[in-house]
């Protein structure tokens, strides 16, 4: 692939709509890891392609990029995945084609998160320009295609390898969308964690004109569901909204309306805070089944769970306090800390090095008509040059 000039290797509005023409759908690298590859290895980047492979999911290609090969290791992390653009027929714009209407440049990934990842390319364009190659450290990308899916041929596979090739990093912006309401408005320095849970309750099949000589599963299901939602699982803690839980399906499959059902289904997932471990979580809902569920008849039940992370924190400090000022700098805004939202690669890489969340608003993530502002986009890649222009200043 040609190199990119070097006005679109500065300019974030020419580097995301570079990506975003990138068909790159979980699990597709869709040229999207080889065009910013070629950006990096012009900036001087030793780029590392690592594709990974496990039994029952797709394999996926990521990168791991460095410049220098000394003092403190900043690192940018990423995804170029993108989720599937739905109907295009139901976007103003074709989701792929990257077109500016008016300020906003519209199509999937402007904001998750393709347009972070051009603004940190050009942000880092701009520093080399302005500070050259000797600037007293090193700079790396982390760029998984694997964030919007499974989740495990990506980012955790390329920390493992960077173990085993003696690469450390020091700190790591990850660059999901953080802002809620506007631009940099929150930082995110820590997240919830998620665990999904699937209960099968089992009753006693009869004719609804004899319900005594049957045991509906339906109305223990629905005490047992009431039990959960209606208490309250914690009040949330210092830096942690309170934890939740939802019920996102109820399935019975009765063909008919005369029929007592012998089975009954819900799946349920609860974002907890670090108040709960996600076993201290399932300990709580299963003693709370075991209390709601009348098994008098001989009803019964299994609950099945499965975790996508723990909650974690990385306590306010040097990191966080280094993202505020730049954000402050450019939109004259102050951040709040802040730990909601969904999942994110942050959760494996915090077992690493300290880590903050920045990146551009989530207002449009995932939805028809994703977009983002020139003007945001701009800004985000200014905040990004003022987080290196700080972290090696010295």
């Amino acid at each position: 692939m040609p190199a990119i000039a070097k006005l679109q290797k500065t300019d974030p509005v020419a580097l995301t709509r570079a990506l975003i023409r990138c068909p790159s759908v979980t699990p597709q690298e869709g040229g999207a890891l080889d065009l910013l590859e070629a950006v990096l290895r012009d900036l001087g980047f030793d780029c590392h392609r690592l594709k990974f492979s496990e039994a029952g999911t797709p394999d996926v290609e990521n990168l791991y990029a460095r410049l220098g090969s000394g003092g403190r290791n900043f690192c940018y992390a990423g995804h170029t995945d993108v989720v599937p653009p739905g109907d295009p027929q139901s976007w103003r714009v074709d989701p792929v084609v990257a077109e500016v209407v008016g300020d906003q440049l519209i199509g999937r990934g402007a904001v998750d998160m393709k347009g972070s990842i051009g603004a940190f390319a050009a942000a880092v364009a701009r520093f080399l320009d302005a500070r050259g190659a000797a600037f007293g450290g090193s700079i790396s990308f982390l760029i998984t295609g694997d964030e919007e899916g499974p989740a495990i041929n990506g980012t955790r596979k390329v920390l493992a390898w960077m173990k085993a090739n003696g690469e450390t990093i020091d700190h790591c912006l990850v660059g999901e969308p953080s802002g809620v309401s506007a631009l940099g408005d929150t930082l995110k320095i820590g997240r919830r964690g998620s665990i999904s849970g699937r209960l099968v309750v089992y009753g006693t099949q009869g004719h609804v004109a004899y319900p005594q000589l049957a045991d509906n599963p339906i109305h223990h299901l629905v005490r047992m569901l009431d039990t959960v939602t209606r208490e309250a699982m914690d009040p949330g803690s210092a830096h942690f909204p309170p934890s939740t839980l939802q019920v996102t399906s109820i399935d019975v499959g009765n063909p008919t309306g005369n029929l007592v059902p012998a089975k009954a289904v819900a799946h349920f997932n609860v974002r907890f805070n670090d108040r709960f471990t996600g076993a201290e979580v399932e300990a709580w809902v299963r003693a709370r089944f075991e209390r709601a569920l009348d098994s008098a008849k001989g009803a019964r039940y299994e609950l099945t769970t499965g975790i996508s992370g723990e909650s974690f924190l990385c306590p306010p400090g040097p990191l966080s306090e280094l993202a505020a000022r730049a954000v402050e700098s450019v939109t004259g805004r102050a951040p709040e800390l802040g730990t909601t939202g969904g999942t994110s690669d942050a959760r494996f890489i915090k077992d690493h090095c300290p880590i903050v969340e920045l990146g551009l608003s989530n207002a449009t993530a995932h939805k028809v008509d994703e977009c983002v502002s020139l003007t945001d986009l701009r800004d985000i890649s200014a905040i990004y040059e003022a987080v290196l222009n700080g972290y090696f200043a010295s």
